[in-house]
């Protein structure tokens, strides 16, 4: 029996074996990541930027950028070295920032989604009290408890795990440092009886939170249906679908690769299913919000527009200064 602290590295599981494949999982990678890094950064630059979107949704999806950019930036670099330099391994101090960052910015999306729909009943189903009851002051309240409630979270999380003695090697069957495969390898009761207590309050509070989900939808729906214009539904239902698929996304991704059946388990399918709720959720998130958000779209496609027109006045300031010159 080892202490985890006294374990210098782990091993991660690999892409592949055959470097052809290695290689193309980490230009992979690379596109998925530059994707997510300028989509996630052209909507923080638009909602800071454009003054039409200084609102209580424009807030809470920088925030929720902010969040996909931790995702992406917690778990696809470190794979992408692995891939390139052909190597499985992380230091032991690594793992441990790995899993604090991965849980915290997880549990701090998935608070946020919440958050959002929250504010998409009030709008729609209470818009007289939208601006008392989603004011600066309370946005800001709100942002900051989801943030600090995944940060206390994932803290005790995390050094919990890590205080645990590990008697089962040190090969993770993950290509990230993800808490439940950290905790196969431990051969503690209390500790593991401890753990397994936090992860019972926390499926609690998941699913708290996703009763609180799935109820605002139905009085959403009800409020919607009961508008008599095509069009006004219409509108009500484009500010609301992004953020359903966001969250669905996000559950059925998540939900599959932690309460997936044994029987049908393997290194391959569990690398798939990893990928799909650690990555392509953060990747995709900002792509979803902007296909049904004129607004977005508008201060996006403006912000780009003002770019590009002021090199362009820049390239022809210059030109003009070479012909000038004798």
């Amino acid at each position: 029996m080892s202490n985890s602290s006294s374990m210098p590295q782990f091993l991660l599981l690999a892409f592949a074996d055959r470097r052809e494949l290695q290689l193309l999982h980490f230009w992979l990678f690379l596109a998925i990541s530059l994707a997510a890094l300028l989509a996630n950064g052209l909507i923080l630059s638009a909602v800071a930027c454009d003054h039409h979107l200084h609102t209580p949704m424009g807030f809470f999806l920088l925030n929720l950028s902010l969040t996909d950019l931790g995702c992406i930036c917690t778990t696809v670099p470190k794979a992408m070295h692995n891939s390139l330099w052909d190597i499985t391994t992380i230091s032991y101090m690594g793992c441990v920032a790995q899993a604090f960052f991965f849980v915290f910015f997880m549990l701090a999306e998935y608070f946020l989604l919440t958050i959002m729909c929250y504010d998409r009943y009030v709008a729609i189903c209470k818009p007289l009290h939208y601006g008392t009851l989603l004011g600066s002051r309370a946005c800001a309240h709100m942002a900051a408890a989801a943030w600090a409630a995944g940060f206390l979270y994932s803290l005790l999380h995390t050094a919990n795990t890590f205080s645990l003695p590990l008697c089962q090697g040190n090969a993770l069957g993950q290509f990230f440092c993800e808490i439940p495969h950290i905790l196969k390898l431990s051969c503690s009761h209390s500790g593991y009886l401890r753990e397994t207590g936090l992860i019972v309050v926390s499926a609690c509070l998941v699913f708290s939170c996703f009763i609180f989900i799935v109820f605002s939808y139905v009085q959403i729906f009800r409020a919607v249906l009961r508008i008599p214009s095509q069009q006004g539904r219409h509108k009500a239902f484009s500010t609301c679908l992004p953020h359903l698929a966001v969250v669905s996304l996000l559950l059925s991704t998540g939900t599959f690769s932690n309460l997936k059946p044994p029987s049908i388990s393997s290194p391959s399918l569990d690398l798939i299913v990893s990928v799909l709720y650690s990555v392509v959720p953060p990747a995709l998130n900002p792509l979803i919000y902007s296909l049904r958000n004129q607004e977005l779209k508008d201060a996006i496609w403006k912000m780009i527009s003002n770019i590009l027109l002021k090199n362009h006045e820049n390239m022809c300031c210059v030109l003009s200064t070479k012909l000038e010159l004798p």
